[in-house]
């Protein structure tokens, strides 16, 4: 095994990797991901115990338990590119040996999964509802930088997609990743499912128009009437597919389950999303303690 440079892997004087601030015995089996800073303690209030609180940047963490379950909730910040730091940290706290800089010769993998919102894209999906991700479909780029390969099915579908919507030469190439299946099942009742497509921006790379004309006004009508098989798009956000990409290449168990806060198709927001967002962590808390 070759050793990875300090400028490659950068661990401060604390022994912690940079940007999450966190050594590898400080983190769960189960990590949590979420945007927003402040819902890290939204999460961890349900804890039993707290063991560890770090804090860097937009990067806070709390370990815990509920029960005998040991949990880490993490808060990414927003975009996929905060996702790129905080996948493959992760990644590193459980796979890489921190003293001798090398790959470690047995690789773990762990449960990541996101709690966040997000916007439906179908009229029988409402807002204040949830949505559990089958699939996560970037036209993000993030992952076009490393090496995923796509089965079969999944090329027809990102060249049905890319056909139907009409974005070749708008972006860089979609990719789709799968959700882990051993998380998903315990997902189902009160849940709605499908693809969830993971954009760069808020504003026009999700279809909104302020003061600035975007390249494709009809995108998200497309996304919306887009079809393959029995797949279709579900809603769409700024995570997922980073998440589900990253995850997919490095071995981890990732899914994104969402509270739906906006319906792009009925052009409704919830009126008490931050409601909304409690009674779907006090649902993952509930299969948590569980199934996982």
């Amino acid at each position: 095994m070759s050793r990875i440079a300090e400028s490659e892997l950068i661990i401060n004087d604390r022994g912690a990797i940079y940007h999450l601030d966190l050594r590898p015995e400080e983190i769960a089996d189960t990590v949590i991901t979420v945007g927003d800073p402040d819902r890290v303690q939204e999460v961890s209030k349900h804890f039993d115990s707290i063991e560890v609180k770090r804090q860097h940047r937009e990067f806070i963490s709390h370990t815990g338990r509920i029960g005998n379950k040991r949990l880490t909730v993490l808060s990414s910040g927003i975009g996929p590119d905060n996702i790129d730091i905080v996948i493959n940290e992760l990644d590193a706290l459980v796979n890489i040996d921190f003293e001798t800089r090398e790959i470690k010769k047995e690789l773990k993998s762990i449960n990541i999964i996101r709690i966040g919102t997000s916007g439906s894209l179908q009229a029988d999906i409402p807002v204040d509802h949830f949505v559990a991700s089958t699939h996560g479909l970037g036209v993000d780029n993030l992952l076009n930088f490393y090496r995923l390969e796509q089965n079969d099915e999944e090329q027809q579908l990102i060249h049905s997609f890319i056909t139907h919507t009409q974005v070749h030469g708008q972006i860089g190439n979609p990719y789709i990743s799968s959700g882990a299946a051993s998380l998903i099942k315990h997902f189902v009742k009160d849940f709605h499912q499908g693809i969830t497509v993971t954009c760069p921006g808020f504003y026009g790379p999700q279809g909104r128009i302020l003061r600035l004309g975007i390249k494709n006004p009809n995108f998200v009508n497309r996304l919306t009437d887009f079809r393959f098989g029995q797949h279709r798009i579900t809603n769409f956000e700024m995570e997922t597919s980073a998440i589900y990409g990253l995850g997919r290449l490095l071995g981890h168990n990732c899914l994104a389950i969402n509270a739906i806060v906006a319906n792009r198709v009925a052009k409704e927001f919830s009126k008490d999303g931050k409601a909304t967002v409690e009674k779907l962590i006090q649902k993952f808390i509930q299969i948590f303690s569980e199934n996982i």
